[in-house]
């Protein structure tokens, strides 16, 4: 699943990043989903700074997974505002095992929920020399 950049900068399933990451998990063989979140294009609603946009997502992503029970894997892809609903949707949903996040927008948005993630060892030599 796929998610746009802030709808009030412009932001819509059709951006050229969009677009491009769509086509290349496509070409992967991923069922893929792009959509606009509320208030964009021909979607329903309006902006809710990110509370509602979350609700998007999670929504599009119940109606995926029951469209593709057969689905081994599931990742998350966003662009600045939807990589930061895509990495708090990786943080509510176990299921997702990977996820792209280009551009978030660090400086525009609280980055707190991602404090529980565990830290890991970057490389076998940094787990080596601790023993």
């Amino acid at each position: 699943m796929i998610l746009h950049s802030h709808p009030q900068a412009g932001g819509t399933m059709n951006n050229k990043i969009v677009q491009l990451l769509y086509q290349t998990f496509v070409k992967r063989g991923f069922a893929t989903l792009r959509f606009n979140f509320r208030g964009v294009g021909k979607s329903q609603g309006t902006f809710d700074n990110g509370i509602g946009e979350l609700s998007d997502a999670a929504s599009a992503l119940d109606w995926v997974q029951q469209i593709h029970p057969e689905a081994e894997t599931t990742w998350i892809a966003g662009v600045s505002f939807g990589a930061w609903i895509g990495m708090q949707l990786l943080m509510r949903r176990p299921e997702i095992r990977g996820f792209i996040s280009i551009a978030p927008p660090a400086n525009m948005y609280d980055f707190s929920f991602l404090a529980p993630c565990p830290p890991r060892a970057s490389s076998s030599r940094a787990r080596r020399t601790k023993s």
